[in-house]
């Protein structure tokens, strides 16, 4: 504007255009035509300007960056559209289209050929110059239209400055309203995520309040409710509303954040209170309801045996009743396990009293009843004849009474310690197994108690069964159940006396049935029932012990008598007394009598010898009468029972030997020269050769005559003699001939012996042979 200006106030001709003042000419008309069609919406009209020469002009100044830019990322076809692109936009913007037309025309009115090029250029640039001048000189024409483009310019600049100081005030308003919204937002989310947070915390405070609550009614229930039968439902929701609160403020059910809290803590308190006021007053009523249940059953006798009336022990409906308090004693578990301490003891404390009267009737009355004639214990005595029946009276009513006492109250101390077990709550396996009791029976009581799990006790806490033992709970379980039965071994210890003192040999009988219960206990939890039935058989085998010594003290007894001659009292009745023996035998008795035996025989054996070499002179005969006795009494035993048949060929053994020594003293008795010569005979043979001995002193040809003669010379006298002799001193006849016979063999071994010595030192010499003493010997 401001060359305006100037050019207006300078009266100069129309400057000389160069190529650059064209350019620069060019650049401002370009500027000030679009600023005028900008204001007026139109452009005005020009004269004296080649518009023609304006669009080559734009054309050839159209900038190249455009097409460069273009052909790196589009290629030659975008670069070319674009430049389309550019003129229509340059022609647009400079002529209508009717100018356009007429510039078709202009340019068609020039007929030259493609060589005029610098010709038609000259031309055109003449042309050109005559336009430049005549706009110029228009352009100065229309002042007024240049002054009011002038005044629009200043109106539209004015405008802009306002607008841009408006933009200005409003931008800086926008970047406050924008801090404030953004400010506000801030603070609005915040207040948002505090408004979730209180929603969220007081959610969590009212399930907190919701735990920390004691219900009145359980308030009620735990501090002063009855423990009557109708109201036990409300006292067991009571305890385990209490349990599951308590459980609820321990980790990891309450959030370690809220441990530390006032009113948890409180709260806790406030429980723990409960707790302790609930235990309290439950176990004072169990141990006082236990004690009462008890004194109830023992006041009336009908629950207990009676004069003429054996009464088994009945326990369903104490347990019945105790079933009432049974879940409430797994809770009073849960809440303080040591509370069951006292509890336990007062149980076994009232039960004991309960049990000890049943055993103590039942065992009187089961005695009273029983009819058996009471057997004298001297089996072995040697003042009682050989020949007197001993012992011979029926007592199996003693054992079948034992046996009654077991099976009735066995099962039924198994039954209490399986439900003293599950009742007090100790973690043990069943006691009973499946299938019935110890002994294998099942009798009609049984059945009664079949329904045991009906009681509620086998599932009261079936989500708290452990597999594995728990040591230490069989140990407290062992010593409660000590406390529950002790006492009511001394009324089968006397039944057991009592039947010891109607028969001895019943205690075998009685070890057997005892040994059958004992393999059926397998249970853990029956242990004392176990140890009862050990004691039990103990006992037996001690009674059982002492009727042995006795007896054995009654063999040795025998040794203080005058001289004895034949076979000794104890032998056969031995025998009766091994045959009693196995008919009492029950189950694994076995060992019991096996033991007897041994010491039965041992002593029997070294008491025969003791009074064998009191007459050294009968010693032989006395021992081999005996051992044969011995032998033909138990012959048939021998044959079925082992260890007697150890005995009996010791026996064999030693009568074969006494046979022996006896024999071999007759024959040399008799024969006494004959074979001392054979001895001094063999005696030289181990130190000088057979040919020599002839020449010895004593051993000549004449002396073996002399010998012959006088030992051999009537010999069928001397046989004769050696049979008197052998039966002078035997008193069993039946002896005898089995004597006899080893006598004639033994005797003509010994003479073969000589003649063959007779035959190899003195060959020329004869002696009757072997076969005629043989003959002579078999015709006597």
């Amino acid at each position: 504007m401001l060359g305006f200006d100037n050019l207006r106030s300078q009266s100069v001709a129309p400057p000389q255009w160069t190529m650059r003042n064209v350019d620069d000419r060019n650049r401002v008309l370009l500027c000030i035509l679009n600023i005028c069609k900008d204001v007026l919406g139109r452009l005005p009209k020009v004269v004296g300007i080649d518009v023609v020469e304006m669009a080559l002009w734009a054309k050839e100044n159209t900038p190249t960056f455009t097409k460069q830019h273009t052909n790196l990322q589009d290629g030659p076809v975008s670069a070319a559209v674009e430049e389309r692109e550019m003129k229509v936009t340059v022609e647009r913007e400079l002529v209508s289209q009717a100018e356009e037309e007429d510039m078709e025309a202009l340019l068609g009115t020039y007929v030259m050929g493609i060589g005029e090029a610098e010709a038609f250029s000259e031309r055109l640039k003449r042309e050109v110059q005559a336009l430049e001048a005549a706009n110029v000189h228009a352009i100065l024409e229309n002042e007024p239209l240049i002054d009011e483009v002038l005044q629009g310019l200043e109106a539209a600049t004015s405008c802009v400055e306002d607008m841009d100081e408006w933009l200005g005030i409003f931008n800086l308003k926008l970047r406050h309203m924008r801090e404030d919204i953004e400010s506000i937002e801030s603070r609005n989310n915040k207040l948002e995520m505090q408004s979730v947070n209180n929603k969220a915390l007081i959610e969590e405070l009212d399930k907190l309040l919701e735990r920390l609550r004691i219900p009145s009614e359980y308030a009620a229930s735990l501090t002063g409710g009855s423990f009557d039968e109708a109201r036990m439902l409300q006292n067991i929701e009571a305890c385990e509303w209490l349990t599951n609160a308590l459980r609820g403020l321990e980790a990891p059910n309450l959030d370690p954040s809220y441990a530390n809290m006032r009113a948890v803590k409180e709260k806790r308190a406030e429980l723990d209170k409960l707790k302790t006021t609930f235990v309290r007053r439950a176990s004072e009523f169990l141990r006082n309801y236990f004690t009462s249940l008890v004194d109830f059953m023992t006041s009336d006798k009908s629950y207990f045996s009676q004069r003429g009336q054996l009464k088994r022990p009945d326990h369903a409906d104490l347990r019945y009743k105790c079933r009432t308090y049974a879940r409430l004693l797994q809770h009073l578990k849960s809440l303080d396990k040591n509370c069951l301490g006292s509890l336990r003891k007062a149980y076994c404390t009232s039960l004991n009293l309960l049990l000890r009267r049943e055993a103590r009737e039942f065992a009187n009355e089961l005695r009273a009843s029983t009819k058996a004639s009471r057997n004298p214990t001297v089996w072995l005595e040697g003042s009682v004849g050989s020949n007197q029946n001993v012992n011979s009276a029926d007592t199996s009513t003693v054992s079948d009474a034992y046996a009654k006492m077991l099976t009735i109250f066995i099962p039924l101390l198994v039954d209490e310690s399986s439900f003293f077990a599950h009742f007090m709550c100790f973690e043990v396996p069943a006691l009973v197994p499946p299938g019935g009791l110890a002994n294998g029976n099942k009798s009609a009581h049984d059945e009664d108690d079949a329904n045991y799990d009906d009681l509620g006790i086998m599932d009261i806490d079936e989500n708290d069964n452990k597999a594995g033992k728990n040591t230490g709970e069989l140990e407290a379980l062992n010593e409660s159940l000590h406390d529950l039965l002790d006492g009511i071994q001394e009324d089968f210890y006397a039944v057991v006396d009592w039947a010891y003192k109607i028969d001895p040999l019943r205690c075998i009988s009685m070890h057997g049935i005892t040994e059958r219960y004992i393999s059926g206990q397998k249970a853990d939890a029956a242990g004392f029932v176990r140890i009862l039935l050990d004691d039990l058989e103990s006992r037996i085998s001690m009674q059982f012990s002492r009727f042995v010594d006795e007896a054995c003290h009654q063999i040795e007894r025998n040794e203080r008598n005058v001289r004895q001659l034949g076979v000794l009292s104890y032998i056969p009745r031995f025998a009766t007394l091994a045959t009693r023996m196995e008919q009492y035998i029950q189950g694994q008795s076995r060992d019991l009598v096996d033991q007897a035996y041994a010491k039965f025989v041992t002593t029997m054996f070294l008491t025969l010898d003791k009074i064998a070499k009191a007459d050294p002179k009968y010693e032989d005969i006395m021992l081999l009468e005996n051992y044969a006795a011995f032998q033909n009494s138990l012959y048939d035993l021998a044959n079925m029972v082992p260890t007697l048949a150890k005995f009996y060929h010791e026996a064999s053994e030693s009568y074969e030997q006494a046979c022996t020594r006896h024999i071999n003293v007759i024959i040399f008795y008799q024969f006494e020269r004959l074979f001392q010569f054979v001895r001094r005979i063999e005696d030289l043979m181990y130190t000088i050769p057979p040919e020599e001995i002839p020449f010895q002193l004593g051993l000549s040809k004449m002396d073996l005559r002399k010998v012959v003669k006088s030992s051999l010379s009537g010999v069928d006298k001397f046989i004769s003699a050696m049979y008197k002799r052998l039966q002078k001193n035997l008193t069993s006849e039946e002896l005898l001939p089995s004597l006899w016979d080893k006598c004639k063999k033994e005797f003509l071994d010994k003479y073969e012996s000589f003649a063959q010595l007779v035959a190899k030192i003195y060959p020329s010499e004869n002696v009757p042979s072997v076969s005629e003493m043989r003959d002579l010997l078999a015709s006597m």
